[in-house]
């Protein structure tokens, strides 16, 4: 009888350990709703970031930066075109300089990725 008596007591502890260790949906909507979270966050961050460091020129308007070629860890080469003449600028934290310029114009091809990616796969 002690035997019965342990066996069913052994037995509800495991039914009541299986109820508690099973998550309850507001536990899994919380959850998921934490995720979502840090994934929108981490979404704003990485727009910040690529506003912040201008990762993304913008090519309308009058002012147009053409290439930026990093000289030093805040120093930098500039080519802009404003209303079609070039210039050659140096950018540092204090100040720009005019370095040139450029009499001739700098040809920069602008093949978007679209047109690359056609031209790759019509060579294979």
């Amino acid at each position: 009888m002690s035997f019965q008596l342990a066996l069913a007591s052994l037995g509800t502890v495991a039914a009541t350990a299986e109820k508690s260790a099973a998550p309850s949906s507001v536990a899994t909507l919380a959850s998921m709703v934490g995720g979502l979270i840090v994934v929108l966050l981490l979404i704003f961050a990485l727009a910040y970031m690529v506003k912040r460091l201008n990762l993304v020129p913008s090519s309308q308007g009058v002012l147009k930066t053409l290439a930026v070629t990093p000289l030093g860890q805040k120093e930098k080469l500039v080519l802009v075109e404003v209303d079609g003449q070039q210039y050659l600028l140096g950018v540092t934290p204090h100040q720009v300089n005019l370095v040139d310029k450029l009499s001739d114009p700098v040809e920069i091809s602008t093949d978007s990725f679209a047109s690359r990616l056609r031209q790759a796969k019509s060579s294979r």
